[in-house]
């Protein structure tokens, strides 16, 4: 149940920013992924693709494998994975397609690793195979679709149907989950009519009639948390946020729209087997293309933490792994 939007300062600076909501405790932790790591992928009978990072990288882990499924890379490519129940099927490989081919949970840390803008991984992503591989710890291949964006303001969404790669250009940088993009797309036309500007005066025969409260431009905006209601959402949000000059206002606007798809846990239940499973947000971040700079809160602790990439040693000799687990403080004013 991810939410994720793009905002663009008027400076030109790229905020990418998400939720990341699951019904179990995902243990993720910072990576900071340096240049010329090798890296192996799973095939589903052993040994998948294996590559060299050309940029580093920051951002989240998963279940405690070292690679990212969220992030930011030197050259300013940023993006994220989010769950796609139902409609993602990844690639069948051959025996000698298996060198050449990553596992669903490898796709952002292959993005980020080769790729520095999104018309170069337009390029690069239809010459490997993600193969529908099951993952260890679940016993299950990860059901996944990605988003992408660079520096340049330009957004690419990644889904795997039946098999085939489908890529769709995203002119408004909202992202969430199934259905896939392309219907949601569709979905936008029917909120149409919504509007940050308040509803005026109307007159219906001799009455005249005027909205009690602010805020009608957006009524009808739906609330739950479905991925359809979500996606409405935080696009109307989105585009509709002022005063984006630099890119510390649009990171302050964006962790503030994204504050408002916060999910309580208990709030959203499944029944599972004697059983059940709490989804909840776990961490929201935001990376911040010009800058390199990868920020997080998580559900324990809403204080925002900030890694620097450019910071940091690009040429280490090994992943960094950070922890995100930080006790909240609260501060006594009286």
């Amino acid at each position: 149940m991810c939410t994720g939007i793009k905002l663009t300062a008027q400076n030109d600076a790229v905020i990418f920013a998400r939720t990341l909501e699951f019904g179990q405790d995902l243990s993720s932790n910072i990576v900071m992924a340096p240049r010329n790591h090798e890296w192996t992928s799973t095939a589903p009978s052993g040994k998948g693709l294996t590559w060299k990072s050309t940029y580093a990288a920051v951002g989240t882990n998963a279940c405690n494998v070292l690679g990212l499924i969220d992030g930011v890379n030197e050259a300013g490519l940023a993006g994220g994975l989010f769950y796609f129940p139902d409609y993602a099927k990844f690639q069948t490989v051959t025996k000698e397609q298996e060198s050449n081919s990553i596992a669903p949970w490898d796709l952002m840390t292959w993005i980020l690793s080769t790729c520095a803008t999104v018309t170069q991984l337009k390029e690069s992503l239809p010459k490997i195979y993600v193969s529908n591989v099951e993952f260890g710890p679940w016993k299950m291949t990860p059901p996944v679709h990605a988003i992408v964006h660079d520096t340049q303001g330009n957004s690419l969404v990644i889904e795997y149907i039946n098999g085939t790669l489908h890529m769709h250009d995203n002119p408004i940088g909202t992202f969430t989950n199934a259905p896939s993009f392309d219907w949601h797309m569709i979905n936008v036309k029917n909120y149409i009519n919504l509007s940050a500007f308040n509803i005026t005066k109307r007159t219906i025969g001799k009455l005249d009639i005027s909205p009690d409260s602010q805020g009608s431009g957006m009524l009808g905006l739906p609330g739950d948390f479905t991925a359809p209601s979500r996606f409405i959402r935080a696009t109307a949000f989105a585009q509709s946020v002022v005063n984006l000059t630099t890119e510390k206002e649009a990171l302050e606007s964006a962790f503030h729209i994204l504050n408002l798809f916060d999910i309580p846990l208990g709030v959203v239940r499944q029944a599972v087997t004697n059983d059940v499973s709490y989804e909840y947000t776990q961490w929201t971040s935001a990376c911040d293309l010009k800058n390199r700079r990868y920020y997080f809160h998580t559900y324990e602790n809403s204080q925002i933490y900030m890694v620097d990439l450019m910071k940091m040693n690009l040429d280490a000799p090994k992943p960094l792994t950070i922890s995100m687990k930080h006790s909240a403080q609260i501060i006594d004013l009286s």
